[in-house]
């Protein structure tokens, strides 16, 4: 039986984060601070200056995300905390269109990303990634999460554009769909208050 756990990354679990973002995707070189940078931004970065970019938010803190493990080993990883530290959303013109919330509550948080191991797919890691990083924003407390997945019954994609979530898995999680992004990504939204 395989047994998955997770825990908030902090400067102790670092070759833990770095294993989680290999092994399949854009992780290695995204180093998921896709969120953090406008795409100018983004544009002038090289990949090792991505990793510092992580390593110095997961020294300073608090943790940007949920490392997940199967039986001991890193296998996943999920980028959740406050809107506002995650740049891209509020310059992203379609969430900006589609949210609700205003860009500067810090009380809004979001799920920008997923990158689980080619080698543990399929074993719900996605799920356990999101249950543990609601319940981690809810104990910080946010007051609703935001996610922007993919409608993998609406369109075909590839598992690399899959580090969005799909929104199924967010359904499973209790969201809700609250607005469109374009057709096949929705924006979904869980009310952590009620």
């Amino acid at each position: 039986m395989t047994t998955i756990t997770t825990k908030a990354a902090t400067p102790t679990e670092w070759d833990d984060v770095q294993r989680a973002l290999t092994g399949g995707g854009d992780g290695a070189s995204c180093q998921c601070v896709w969120p953090l940078l406008r795409n100018k931004d983004w544009n002038a970065t090289t990949k090792e200056q991505r990793v510092e970019i992580l390593r110095d938010e997961i020294t300073n803190g608090p943790p940007p995300g949920i490392v997940a493990y199967v039986d001991g080993e890193a296998a996943g990883w999920i980028r959740i905390g406050p809107r506002p530290a995650q740049a891209r959303l509020a310059y992203t013109r379609a969430i900006a269109a589609a949210t609700q919330e205003p860009f500067e509550d810090g009380s809004v948080w979001a799920v920008t990303c997923f990158s689980v191991r080619r080698d543990h797919r399929g074993k719900g890691l996605n799920a356990a990634l999101l249950a543990a990083a609601v319940d981690y924003a809810r104990g910080a407390g946010a007051r609703l999460v935001e996610g922007y997945p993919v409608d993998t019954a609406a369109v075909k994609v590839s598992s690399n554009d899959l580090f969005h979530g799909a929104l199924s898995t967010f359904v499973g999680a209790g969201f809700s769909v609250v607005g469109e992004l374009r057709s096949g990504r929705p924006l979904v939204a869980l009310d952590l208050a009620s």
